[in-house]
């Protein structure tokens, strides 16, 4: 048994843990490159506790520019177990108010300016993201929030786009009309991706700021408004994650859905091909398989 460490990916609006104790701001080296910015760490409850600015403090990242690969490997390197991403996203459905709160389940990516795996020419792997996200988790952040008084919605499909413009009205009706899209945000993929090729549990709470063009008495995506439902949105936020040390516990046993197995039977590439100097990049997110 291991034991757990819970780290928080802020997107818009979430710069800080509220209550961290003994919190300091840690610098990681990763050979992926350099993190969104430094990684405060500490305790909460008594559970160590991490949290990455995923845009870096002050917003200086655009969502294809935030170093993906050099986050989730900090997290790791930082003994990392659980991560909860908190993201801002639009809504394509009427239920799916501003200021409502969505556990994403489901992923349709269409990034295409990223990296997404760590693996590649001298080291090839293929994890499934069938299910990218960890229902143990997922269900730990719905008890949560629903604690903090949040309206929540269990379930979701989340349209990752490039960005960082916002959606054209023919797109929004795409998404929403076609494929059946639940809300649509810009920095989950390959976000959850790489934290299922890092052995990582991972969660996804979509806050929604707003509905996105299609929606006929709302208009075109307004800023103005995103960023007044940010603030209210980013207090929830805090408070769902502070009831979750007592929810996780100190002491972590096997994932029981493998997402800390994800690698088990992954790596293709026979012992005797694998490039080195590949293998030394991976030594924190497959070291357990390699």
């Amino acid at each position: 048994m291991t034991q757990t460490k819970i780290a928080v990916i802020g997107g818009s609006g979430i710069y800080d843990i509220d209550g961290l104790e003994n919190a300091e701001w840690v610098t990681v080296e990763t050979p992926w490159g350099d993190p969104s910015d430094q990684i405060l760490t500490g305790a909460l409850d008594g559970i160590a506790m991490a949290f990455l600015p995923r845009h870096g403090r002050g917003h200086v990242h655009s969502p294809t520019e935030v170093p993906y690969r050099a986050n989730i490997d900090a997290l790791k390197r930082l003994g990392v177990t659980d991560v909860i991403s908190v993201s801002a996203c639009g809504s394509f459905r009427d239920q799916m108010a501003p200021g409502d709160f969505v556990i994403v389940d489901q992923f349709i990516d269409r990034t295409f300016a990223r990296e997404k795996s760590f693996f590649g020419t001298g080291c090839v792997a293929h994890v499934s993201v069938a299910h990218p996200t960890c229902p143990r988790l997922s269900d730990a952040c719905e008890t949560a929030g629903k604690a903090a008084g949040i309206k929540i919605h269990r379930g979701g499909t989340y349209l990752a786009m490039e960005g960082p413009q916002f959606s054209s009205l023919a797109e929004s009706k795409m998404y929403r009309e076609h494929w059946g899209c639940d809300v649509i945000g810009m920095t989950n993929m390959p976000e959850a991706k790489l934290a299922r090729e890092a052995e990582l549990c991972y969660a996804s709470i979509a806050m929604v700021t707003d509905y996105d063009s299609w929606h006929p008495d709302h208009g075109e995506v307004d800023v103005t408004a995103i960023i007044a439902t940010l603030t209210g949105n980013a207090e929830k936020g805090r408070t769902l994650v502070k009831g979750l040390p007592a929810l996780l516990g100190a002491d972590r046993a096997p994932c029981p859905h493998g997402c800390d197995r994800a690698l088990e039977y992954a790596i293709l590439t026979a012992p005797e091909k694998r490039d080195p100097a590949l293998l030394a990049k991976l030594d924190a997110v497959a070291g357990r398989i390699l």
